[in-house]
């Protein structure tokens, strides 16, 4: 048996290690807010997403030690990125579904109202645009039939677009 490290299995441990840590993160963040009587659900789990970008970037940086002196190159440290994206938006999805299961629908309930009371508060906004009344109409509607599927598919794709977004300037940019 060979004792060298294969080229994978560092893309492998530093996708694990950053992608896990993000996600466990983002999860406790989210937690955290319903734990402190905040609304998990709403726009303070936004800043959740900042541990996204920090991880992707990090992970892909930290990866040049395995690759010295010629880097990773372009397929392994975009390869990095879009694993750490993918394994920390599961995890954030996860618990969101399984918080949003966990708390119950009063807590979804109160989350719902709160999120359309937002959007009330945007709607000249929306007027403002072509097209805007139906764009309102839309995101109210949306809003009304929030559940636990929907909360964790929103947080699942919003996380994987932003990973993925960033994971090729990144991997270009750290591929040496």
């Amino acid at each position: 048996m060979n004792s060298s490290v294969a080229p994978d299995k560092p893309v492998t441990r530093t996708a694990l290690r950053f992608g896990l840590a993000a996600g466990i993160l983002s999860g406790l963040w989210v937690v955290g807010l319903y734990l402190t009587h905040n609304d998990p659900f709403g726009p303070k789990k936004v800043m959740a997403m900042v541990l996204l970008p920090l991880a992707v970037l990090v992970g892909q940086w930290s990866q040049r030690a395995y690759f010295q002196p010629d880097g990773p190159g372009i397929k392994r440290a975009i390869g990095v990125g879009m694993l750490i994206t993918l394994l920390t938006a599961t995890l954030s999805a996860a618990s969101v579904y399984g918080l949003a299961q966990a708390a119950g629908p009063a807590q979804l309930a109160r989350s719902k109202a709160e999120m359309i009371k937002i959007a009330e508060g945007t709607k000249p906004l929306y007027l403002r645009q072509k097209g805007g009344k139906e764009q309102y109409e839309r995101t109210i509607q949306g809003l009304q039939q929030l559940d636990a599927q929907s909360l964790m598919t929103d947080d699942f794709i919003k996380k994987l677009l932003v990973g993925l977004l960033l994971s090729v300037p990144g991997g270009i940019f750290f591929r040496k």
